[in-house]
């Protein structure tokens, strides 16, 4: 006797695909960690070996996982299972699953603070957040920080529990468009700055003498965090493939839009920090808080600068949204498929450990600034344990699963589905089987020194 199978959602076609992949990508490793990482790291050069390898390392791995989605419709656990559940496949599987459930509250909480920032340019405060204390004030004061991280919550959990296609891909189509003509209004703006010149030179020009091996590995773990490899998303969004969309095309397509909003990213903010100060590179590294507090000042020294402020606070907005719809879509899904759930059932299970450990995140600058692990704030801790530890071991273990128990021929047929040829296959097969399980283990191992105090990214 046959049993149900219960019917998996799926998107519409290519467009539905690629604009909530693309989505899934375009967040805040775009708009505020490519930049501020890219004047760290050499301008231009860094530029150059980060395309580089997103047309290697990161195709590579977002056709590895596209394909292993799409071969067993099924979320990360259940397409490891797939292929047997010995140790390393069973654990290869939970890791994939588990990064976005850990990646999602804090990440909601981040997003609570863009939420914050828009109100307070859309109220006209622009010179309140120019202030040196002002974000410092906000997020020691637990009760506004946790109001906002619940808001963002909420919104992307509403937009998951109306399903793949009312929802991830409806908000997709709606919110990607309205972000890349943001990209490019606030682009040309920022670029058209007096003395912002200097800036796209630096940015866009490599220079050799600014080169350095950390360049490269600073590149390889951006690739994560811009692509959204190794997060289970792409394993997640390949199982709502349909078998006659082109995996090769729709990969391209991600992958030019990423890099693309990535670049705009780059010349919205590097030229308008050398207008707003000069060359000063400590103003341009100064990482998480380029965008909270830099920018801010940035915009109150600016002719239309609340405007401005309200256009690129909805931009990261969006960006952010889109990112945190995916990631929450993939631990949706793989409630659905272990637990056999309902949507709703999963989407509630999974709101609920957004809103426990979000808050966690949330009130760590605060009423929680006390208590620490390993020295790091709640926020700061789960950053590093899913970005620098279990994503690398995610990707290591993908290269395993495809390149020794699936095989590089079945991954061939997969792709051939639609009927279009495997056009960079030689790079795909020397990639999965040699480069990428490398670039993992060095990202690791880079990593975690760095956390150790070992060395300094």
């Amino acid at each position: 006797m046959k049993t149900h199978k219960k019917k998996r959602s799926s998107f519409s076609g290519k467009i539905g695909f690629v604009l909530s992949a693309a989505g899934a990508s375009v967040g805040l490793g775009n708009i505020w960690r490519f930049p501020y990482l890219a004047a760290k790291y050499g301008g231009g050069i860094f530029l150059l070996i980060y395309i580089l390898l997103a047309l290697t390392f990161g195709y590579t791995m977002i056709m590895a996982e596209t394909s292993l989605g799409r071969m067993t419709h099924k979320s990360p656990v259940g397409a490891f299972h797939s292929f047997g559940r010995s140790g390393w496949l069973s654990a290869g599987g939970w890791i994939n699953a588990v990064i976005p459930l850990l990646i999602v509250p804090y990440y909601s909480v981040i997003g609570g603070w863009v939420i914050k920032y828009l109100l307070e340019y859309i109220k006209g405060n622009s010179g309140k957040l120019a202030t040196d204390s002002y974000f410092s004030g906000f997020i020691s004061n637990g009760t506004s920080t946790e109001l906002c991280f619940v808001v963002f919550a909420l919104i992307t959990v509403a937009i998951i529990y109306a399903g793949v296609r009312n929802g991830i891909e409806r908000v997709s189509k709606f919110m990607m468009p309205i972000l890349v003509v943001l990209s490019v209004i606030i682009t040309i703006y920022s670029v058209t700055r007096p003395g912002a010149l200097e800036g796209v030179k630096y940015f866009i020009v490599p220079n050799l003498k600014d080169f350095s091996w950390m360049t490269v590995v600073a590149a390889m773990g951006q690739m994560f965090y811009s692509l959204s490899i190794a997060m289970g998303i792409l394993v997640t969004f390949g199982s709502y493939m349909k078998k006659d969309v082109s995996i090769e095309d729709s990969t391209q397509n991600v992958e030019v839009f990423d890099t693309a909003i990535a670049i705009m990213a780059g010349l919205m903010i590097i030229p308008a920090v050398f207008a707003f100060s000069g060359s000063d590179s400590a103003t341009l590294q100064s990482g998480p808080a380029l965008m909270f507090i830099t920018i801010p000042k940035m915009f109150n020294s600016m002719d239309f600068g609340t405007a401005v402020g309200i256009l690129f606070f909805t931009l990261v907005l969006f960006a952010a949204l889109t990112s945190s719809i995916a990631l929450t879509e993939s631990c949706v899904s793989t409630f659905e498929d272990e637990l056999g759930w309902n949507r709703q059932k999963s989407t509630l299970l999974a709101g609920a450990i957004i809103l426990i450990l979000g808050s966690l995140s949330s009130l760590g600058y605060g009423p929680l600034a006390g208590i620490k692990i390993i020295g790091m704030q709640f926020l700061d801790f789960f950053d590093f344990l899913t970005n620098s530890v279990m994503m690398p071991i995610a990707a290591f273990a993908t290269c395993l699963l495809v390149s020794r128990v699936i095989g590089v021929d079945k991954i061939e047929e997969e792709v051939t589905q639609s009927g279009m040829p495997f056009r960079r296959k030689k790079i795909f097969v020397f990639m999965i089987k040699y480069l990428c399980p490398i670039f993992a283990a060095i990202i690791l191992i880079s990593s975690v020194a760095n956390a150790l105090g070992w060395i300094s990214i």
